[in-house]
C-alpha cells in the first residue's frame, strides 16, 4: 500500500504538468474546443479493490484531479467539458455516495466524485493514442494518510484562472444611487431545483436579467450581478462581490424545491442563527452543501464569512434587514403576488452573512409547487413580480434615506 500511496502523490503532482509538457503533446494542439462527453466510451465500476472511472472525450483538454475532505471527495476538472449524456452513467452505489458536474467557472468545468469513505489515486491518466479517456483508479485508504493527503495545497501550477470580475459601479455614479447586486441562485454544476426539464439556475438567471433591465430603466437603481451566465459561483465568492461592488443591498433570488412541509409562494428570508422552521433549516443547509459538493471547504472562509454568525443586533444593519423584509411584503401585498402564509422567514443562509449590507434571499416560489412553476415560467408573471421588488426596493430605500437624515442632519 506504501508504493501505492507514493505513487499517487506523483500522479497529483503530475497530471496537470503532463497535460502541458511532453507527456501528452497531442494535447497542445488544441486546447480551445470543447470536449464532448462521450457516454458510451464512459464507464464507472466497483470492485473488491476500489473503484474505477473511464471517461470518454472527444478531444483532449489540459484537466487535473485531487482529493478533498468533509465529506470525502474526489474533484476532476476539465478546460473545458459538456456533460450532456453523464445521466446516462450508472454510478455504483456502494463507495460512491453522490457525484454532480457541469461547469464551475468560465472556462471550467468539474466533476465531483462524493465517497463513501477515505479513498486515494492509484492511477490516474489521459490517454490520446486513439479514443481520448480519462482513466481513473481510487482504492481504499486509512482515515490519517486520507486527511494528509486532503490537506496538501494545491502547486502553484494549478491555479485555476480567476472568476470573470464583476463590473463595479463607477466613480462618476451618482451619489445617492442605490447599488443593487443581483445573485442569482446555483448556476453552473449546481443547477438547484429541477421541475420538467427546467432547472433552478437557468430560471433564477433568466428572472435577474429580467429584473436587472427593469431596475436600470428606474433611473434609482446601478446593478451588478454575481453571475451573468450558467456557472457556478461560490457562496462566499458572491458575498465578496457585494462588498467590492459597494453593494447598498444584495439579493439572492431563488425557486427551489422542498419535499416535506408547505413550500408555496413567495417567501423572503433574512439572516438568523435561529431559523422560523424546520424548512428554513433544510434550505439552507441544502445551500451549504451545494458548495460543499463543488469542491468548496466553507470552513476555509475569511472572517467576514465564516466567523461565526454575526450578533446583528449589534449593528445598524439589523433594523434595515428587518423593513427590507418589511417593504419587500407590502409591495408583495400591493401587486398581488401569491406569497407563504408566513412570508417573512429568517434562516442561517450563509449567503446572507456580509454583516454591513443588507442583505435578503427571496424565493420567487419553490419548483416542487405545480402552481407556482406554472407562475415563474410566465413572462408575464415574472414581470409583475420584477416590479413589485423594484417596488419594495423604492420604498426601503426612502425610508432609510429619511431615517438616516433625521438621524444624521
Amino acid at each position: 500500500m506504501a508504493g501505492v500511496r507514493e505513487r499517487a502523490g506523483r500522479l497529483l503532482a503530475v497530471v496537470w504538468l503532463a497535460m502541458f509538457g511532453c507527456v501528452a503533446p497531442a494535447v497542445a494542439q488544441d486546447l480551445s474546443g470543447l470536449a464532448r462527453l462521450d457516454p458510451a466510451a464512459s464507464s464507472v465500476t466497483e470492485d473488491d479493490g476500489g473503484v474505477s472511472v473511464r471517461l470518454g472525450l472527444s478531444q483532449p483538454v489540459p484537466w487535473r484531479v485531487r482529493i478533498l475532505d468533509q465529506p470525502p471527495r474526489v474533484l476532476l476538472d476539465f478546460r473545458e467539458v459538456d456533460w450532456t449524456g453523464l445521466d446516462q452513467l450508472v454510478f455504483p452505489k456502494g463507495a460512491i455516495v453522490d457525484h454532480r458536474a457541469g461547469r464551475f467557472r468560465p472556462g471550467w468545468s468539474r466533476l465531483v466524485i462524493e465517497l463513501a469513505g477515505p479513498m486515494e489515486v492509484a492511477q490516474a491518466a489521459m490517454v490520446t493514442d486513439g479514443p481520448v479517456t480519462v482513466d481513473l483508479r481510487l482504492v481504499p485508504t486509512d482515515a490519517a494518510t486520507f486527511e494528509r493527503r486532503a490537506a496538501l495545497p494545491e502547486p502553484p501550477e494549478w491555479d485555476l484562472p480567476d472568476a470573470v470580475p464583476l463590473a463595479a459601479p463607477t466613480a462618476s455614479a451618482p451619489g445617492d444611487a442605490v447599488i443593487v447586486v443581483l445573485d442569482p441562485g446555483h448556476g453552473g454544476l449546481d443547477p438547484g431545483a429541477e421541475r420538467e426539464g427546467t432547472s433552478e439556475a437557468d430560471l433564477m438567471l433568466t428572472f435577474a436579467r429580467e429584473l436587472k433591465d427593469v431596475l436600470v430603466r428606474d433611473g434609482t437603481f446601478q446593478v451588478v450581478m454575481t453571475r451573468e451566465e450558467d456557472v457556478f459561483v461560490p457562496l462566499e465568492a458572491r458575498i465578496s462581490a457585494a462588498r467590492e461592488a459597494r453593494a447598498s443591498v444584495f439579493l439572492s433570488l431563488h425557486a427551489d424545491a422542498l419535499a416535506e412541509g408547505e413550500a408555496v409562494g413567495a417567501t423572503i428570508y433574512t439572516l438568523s442563527d435561529e431559523a422560523s422552521d424546520a424548512a428554513s433549516v433544510a434550505l439552507a443547509e441544502r445551500h451549504d452543501r451545494d458548495d460543499l459538493l463543488a469542491g468548496i471547504d466553507l470552513s476555509a472562509q475569511d472572517d467576514v464569512v465564516a466567523g461565526v454568525l454575526m450578533d446583528m443586533a449589534r449593528t445598524e444593519t439589523s433594523p434595515r434587514v428587518a423593513r427590507l423584509s418589511q417593504a419587500f411584503e407590502a409591495a408583495f401585498r400591493a401587486a398581488s403576488v401569491t406569497m407563504h402564509r408566513e412570508p417573512q422567514q429568517r434562516a442561517g443562509f450563509s449567503v446572507l452573512k456580509s454583516p454591513d449590507i443588507p442583505s435578503a434571499l427571496i424565493e420567487l416560489g419553490f419548483l416542487s409547487s405545480a402552481a407556482d412553476f406554472k407562475r415563474l415560467t410566465d413572462p408575464n408573471w415574472r414581470a409583475g413580480m420584477a416590479g413589485a421588488i423594484v417596488a419594495g426596493l423604492k420604498a426601503w430605500h426612502a425610508e432609510d434615506a429619511a431615517l438616516r437624515a433625521a438621524r444624521d442632519p
